[in-house]
């Protein structure tokens, strides 16, 4: 049954003033069917739901980017990591050749034993074939005497004990070797103590 049309709808969702929608066959108190109030129903449902697209968009868009922060602190994790191991792997045998090259001193310091009975000499001799045993060790494992005889002083491979004077050398040059350095491979295993020339 037609409403008359100057009687107003009373759908909660209508906002006309008049229905005058031909086709409308809303009752007092009842659901609207009138186009014109389920076209601003649609319209409402589509605000709603193009809302929630874009906040659905926002929330992707923030994982994404947590996503790809984790991946990013995974990687650099993952570097970090490789790095520490080649780094152990690579001087992993560090601290037994800072006791090694200490041995190593004790015979050169009989070896250049000059002073001594022509028995000793015999054991000495057992020994210099020992030493140079050692000193086979070292070039192996890339330890090498770190040459600063004669050369200016340089304090990231030197320790200074002692300063005296000699006309024979310019200012700050290394005059004598208390103790040899050494490197291993590109990291410095031990610094050498030295004595320098004051220059004066």
């Amino acid at each position: 049954m037609k409403k008359d049309k100057e009687e107003k709808c009373k759908c909660e969702n209508c906002e006309c003033e008049n229905c005058t929608c031909e086709n409308c066959e809303c009752e007092p108190g009842k659901e609207c069917k009138c186009s014109t109030c389920e076209e601003k129903e649609e319209k409402k449902k589509s605000k709603h739901n193009d809302k929630e697209i874009e906040e659905l968009k926002a929330q992707l868009s923030e994982a994404n980017d947590k996503c790809i922060r984790i991946q990013a602190e995974m990687m650099n994790f993952k570097r970090r990591k490789e790095e520490e191991t080649s780094l152990r792997f690579k001087y992993c045998n560090e601290d037994i050749l800072k006791k090694f090259i200490e041995i190593v001193d004790n015979f050169e310091r009989a070896l250049s034993n000059e002073d001594i009975s022509e028995e000793a000499n015999k054991y000495l001799q057992g020994f210099k074939m020992m030493y140079t045993n050692m000193l086979e060790i070292l070039r192996a494992n890339e330890v090498t005497e770190i040459e600063v005889f004669g050369k200016p002083f340089d304090p990231t491979t030197s320790e200074a004990l002692l300063v005296e004077h000699s006309d024979e050398y310019d200012s700050n040059v290394v005059i004598e070797v208390l103790q040899k350095g050494y490197m291993y491979k590109d990291k410095l295993l031990r610094s050498a103590m030295v004595k320098i020339n004051d220059g004066e």
